[in-house]
Order: structure tokens, then C-alpha cells, then sequence
């Protein structure tokens, strides 16, 4: 900005739980601050706020994989909807069981909601423009946005909160399409899953193949099953006859995530100390400036004494040393302490170590010590700039123990345990399969077990591998070296404003990106209370930072 008293432009580009969360920080700091800024945010979907994963009209069908009890995305001072619960208590005329999952479409609607009380809030200064955006480029006074057929002036600031963009298809995914596109196989994709269950009417009878087995993977189960007419109860699956023949779901290892503590007194078992809450910050902190030996050191020496406590205090036997070597595994190959497990033996673990049927075991609490201790571990890592080869041991020592700390509710495990026992689903294809392409569709081979399916569905989240990134303006932005990796595996460097360093390691000035494809310059980024988190509140102080310095 060249003058002290004209606002600052700024543009965002997508409008999701990311940049809501990013606005009402900004919104929250102009009141504070006395900065003056107008936003564009450039959002073509019908549900600006709430994002496709938490779509209005999604189907209700997908849950989300947080109980009531947690959800703790509390609203700005300025807004009238109040908590999830309170809004859904007044929308629905009903209280929040604490323990249930609710719909994901649900909290769509909340969202939409403080969206209308954003706007309100900011009394003008912030425009939706339904338009998408096909390309950014820097100029000498500021940022050129192109969206539409409309010429924009110049924006001083830019902020990227893409979720997660569409990328091009490996080689197997990429096969799969010239497949079914010159055959009769048919290939669909998880989401959005009304538009899956209305596919899924011409399927019944037919034999079906699910790509992936985490949490996208239960929430197609039931729109296969409940959306064609079937019904879960105490006593199991109830079919309508409407549903394919057989569901082969399969994934790398063929393990179901563990599901969650199934009450809240269960889970209670898990709770941290302050203290101990205090120290996983600290050791983040310590491990996230280090090298990789010395990080695995710090999180070790926070972990160990907390799982230790928490195995004893359920009365789980501790064999010296075996927290340690739990560890050292973990790190070593993420998942390899369940290696022997078949599938069946991981679905009825978990299902026992969510009901407390059995005493939790040394990676069940680890995990949910991890997913209880996200906060802390965020605020310890994203306000530091951490060396690459550590933020991919970190990152990568987080996304394995995504298996239990982001594990789904304690009823989609056993409405997958149903389904088993009804027949329609089948997991003795689930470890890695081979395939052959046949004119109907796939032959799927393993173990020596066979099946043949015409339908193929695809329930893997893709990673935020920059290079694969298909969708403008990202792809534009990555491929001009203004946007890169921070490391194998990882995603854009960022600096902890959100401000974007180039391929030369240099600050992008006043070009932001906040979300999954920032992942390794900020960890455990697949979280909706990220999305509200301190994250949003570093880019807002940072853009009344860059104003009152240039005023």
C-alpha cells in the first residue's frame, strides 16, 4: 500500500472452514488493531463457508469422525450462532447426545451460519464473487487476479486456502479411467456421496470394489447399504435387496482404522494433565528447530512417561521397556507392531479396545494421547520454520498414527462387522491385491483368493504432493516455482504467517497459503479445529502487521 489512509485489498481464493476460520480472525484483529481492509474471496460453490466436505446438501449418510463432545470450533465474539451443540439445539429442537457422531452435512449448515454472521460483521467490506479463479501473477504494485471475464484492480495481499485440490491420477488410477472409459466397467468416485448413491440405484446385484479402507470407505459403505433401502439395528444388517452383491474393500495393509473410545467415561481414561499438555507443547517446540534424531528423542521422552501412566492406570501390564520399543517401531515403519494382523483380527481389536471389552493396548493410547494432544503439538511446531528432512519425520510420524487418533466412530466398525456377517462385504481381498482388467471390469487376487467386480470406487484421499496438483491456479503457481516442496513427501514452504517462500527459499511477499498444501511447514493439518485454530490468527496479525507498516 502507498497510502496510510486507503484499505488494503485483499483476495482469497476458495471459500471452505480454512478461510472462514482465516476471516473471522481478521475480521476479530481489524476491531483490535484499527487496520482497514476489503476482501474478494473467489468461491463458485453454492455453499461458500461450509466447503464440499461439509456440503448443506450432502448425504446424511456421512458422519463426521468427531463426537459432540469434541467439537470445539468456537465462535468469534461477533457471532450469534453460538456453539455446534447450542446451534443444533435450537435448529433441531433436540440435545446433542455427546457420545454421537453427527452428519458432516449438519455442520455444514453451522458453518453457513456463521458465515451469515461474518458478513453481517463486517458490514460490507467483504464480497463473495462466485467466480473461479484461473490464474495469479505478480505485478509491480501488487497482485493481478484472473476470475471471470471481469478485469479486477491490483489486490496488495493474497490468501490460497485450496483443501484439497484436484490432482492428476497416479498410473494405476490413470489406467483404471482409460479402462472403464472403453469398457463397461465403472469407476466413481467416494464424494460427493448423494451423487454416489444415485449411481449406486443401477448397482444391485452387482459386484463392487472400494479403494481404500479408512475413513471415506465407511461412509461409502453406508450409502451403498442404508441408501439403497438397508437398515442397521442390535441385531445386525437388515438388506432391501437393493444392494450390490459383494463389497471388496481393500487398501495397502487391509487394516480398518482403530475407532474411538466409545463414551465418554472411556474416553476420559486418555485425558491428559495440564502438565503433561504443557510438555508435549514444549517437546514440539524443541523437536520441530532439531534434526530428526534429536526430535524423535524429545516427542519419546514426553511420550513414554504419559502412555506408561495411562496403561497402568487401566490396569495393563507394562513390561519394562515396552513403550520404548513400541516407539521405535512406530518411527522406524509406521504400523508394522500389527503386521500379523489379518483384517478380521484388527476389525474385532479395535471394536474391543473402543467398548474398554479389552485393555487398551500400548499403541491404542499412544494414539489417542497423540489425537488428545493435537492442539499442543500444533502450537509447539506451525510458529517455527523446521528443517525439511525433520518435518518429514515428524509429518510422517503423525500421518501413521493417523489410524488411531483420526479413527472413526465405534458404530461404523461394527456396522462394517454387520455388514461382514450379512455376506455382503468381504475382506479377504483387502491386503493389496493384485488386478487384471477384464471388458466387465476388474479380477482382484490375493492369498489365492479371487472376485471379479464391474464397479470400481475410489476412497483415497490424495496427498498434497504439489507436483501432482491439476487444478488453477495452484498447478500455475508450482510450475513458476513460486509455490514448493518443503521436502519429499511434503507440501509448499511456508513461513508461520502463512506467507509463501519460493523454490529459492525466498518470502513471496503478501502471497499466503494456509491448509493441506502447506502440510510439513505446519503438521496435523487434516483437522476441522485447525481450520479455527491459531494458524488463521497468525495470517490475521500478519496482514494488520504489513498494513501498519506500510502506512
Amino acid at each position: 500500500m502507498k497510502s496510510g489512509t486507503a484499505a488494503a485489498r485483499i483476495a482469497i481464493v476458495g471459500l471452505g472452514p480454512r478461510s472462514l476460520g482465516a476471516l473471522e480472525a481478521l475480521v476479530a484483529h481489524l476491531a483490535d488493531s484499527g487496520c482497514r481492509v476489503t476482501v474478494d474471496v473467489f468461491e463458485p460453490s453454492d455453499a461458500p463457508g461450509a466447503g464440499p466436505n461439509f456440503h448443506p446438501d450432502e448425504s446424511p449418510l456421512c458422519l463426521l469422525n468427531i463426537p459432540f463432545r469434541d467439537i470445539a470450533i468456537r465462535p468469534p465474539a461477533f457471532s450469534r450462532a453460538g456453539s455446534f451443540a447450542e446451534w443444533f439445539a435450537r435448529h433441531t429442537g433436540e440435545q446433542a447426545d455427546p457420545d454421537s457422531f453427527p452428519p458432516r452435512a449438519d455442520l455444514g449448515r453451522y458453518l453457513q451460519a456463521r458465515l451469515d454472521d461474518l458478513l453481517d460483521a463486517s458490514n460490507g467490506t467483504i464480497t463473495i464473487i462466485p467466480e473461479q479463479v484461473v490464474q495469479i501473477e505478480r505485478r509491480d504494485a501488487g497482485w493481478q487476479v484472473h476470475a471471470g471475464d471481469q478485469p479486477r484492480a491490483l489486490y496488495d495481499e493474497v490468501l490460497l486456502t485450496p483443501g484439497q485440490p484436484e490432482t492428476a491420477p497416479n498410473d494405476q488410477l490413470s489406467e483404471w479411467q482409460d479402462h472403464a472409459r472403453d469398457t463397461q466397467a465403472q469407476l466413481a468416485q467416494a464424494y460427493p456421496a448423494a451423487q454416489l448413491a444415485k449411481r449406486a440405484q443401477d448397482w444391485t446385484g452387482r459386484t463392487v470394489a472400494i479403494r481404500g479402507l479408512g475413513l471415506s470407505t465407511f461412509d461409502v459403505l453406508r450409502v451403498l447399504t442404508c441408501g439403497q433401502g438397508g437398515r442397521f439395528d442390535a441385531q445386525g444388517y437388515h438388506p432391501s435387496g437393493h444392494e450390490p452383491a459383494a463389497i471388496y474393500p481393500f487398501s495397502l495393509n487391509g487394516h480398518p482404522p482403530f475407532p474411538k473410545p466409545a463414551t465418554e467415561v472411556l474416553d476420559a481414561r486418555f485425558d491428559l494433565h495440564p502438565s503433561e499438555v504443557d510438555r508435549f507443547s514444549q517437546a514440539m517446540a524443541q523437536a520441530a528447530v532439531a534434526d530428526p534424531d534429536t526430535a524423535r528423542a524429545a516427542i519419546n521422552a514426553t511420550l513414554e512417561p504419559v502412555v506408561t501412566r495411562i496403561l497402568t492406570d487401566c490396569d495393563a501390564t507394562v513390561p519394562q521397556g515396552a513403550v520404548a520399543d513400541w516407539l521405535h517401531a512406530e518411527w522406524t515403519d509406521a504400523g508394522s507392531q500389527e503386521k500379523d494382523l489379518s483384517p478380521m483380527d484388527m476389525l474385532r481389536t479395535g471394536i474391543a479396545l473402543a467398548e474398554g471389552s479389552r485393555a487398551p493396548t500400548t499403541g491404542y493410547v499412544v494414539g489417542q494421547v497423540w489425537r488428545k494432544a493435537q492442539d499442543a503439538l500444533r502450537a509447539g511446531y506451525n510458529p517455527v520454520e523446521t528443517p525439511a528432512e525433520t518435518a518429514e519425520v515428524l509429518v510422517g510420524f503423525d500421518e501413521g498414527l493417523k489410524r488411531y487418533s483420526y479413527g472413526p466412530p465405534l458404530s461404523a466398525s461394527h456396522e462394517l462387522m454387520a455388514l461382514i456377517d450379512a455376506g455382503i462385504v468381504d475382506l479377504d481381498l483387502a491386503v493389496d491385491p493384485d488386478f487384471t482388467l477384464r471388458d466387465s471390469g476388474w479380477t482382484l487376487e490375493t492369498g489365492g483368493n479371487t472376485a471379479r467386480v464391474s464397479v470400481m470406487i475410489d476412497a483415497v484421499l490424495p496427498s498434497p504432493d504439489l507436483s501432482a496438483i491439476a487444478a488453477a491456479p495452484v498447478c500455475t503457481l508450482v510450475e513458476n516455482g513460486v509455490l514448493a516442496p518443503l521436502g519429499h513427501g511434503l507440501a509448499a514452504r511456508t513461513v508461520p504467517d502463512g506467507q509463501v517462500l519460493d523454490e529459492r527459499g525466498r518470502v513471496v511477499p503478501r502471497l499466503c497459503l494456509l491448509g493441506r498444501l502447506a502440510l510439513g511447514s505446519v503438521i496435523a493439518v487434516d483437522s476441522l479445529h485447525d481450520c479455527f485454530g491459531k494458524s488463521s490468527d497468525r495470517w490475521a496479525k500478519g496482514v494488520c502487521a504489513r498494513q501498519t507498516a506500510d502506512s
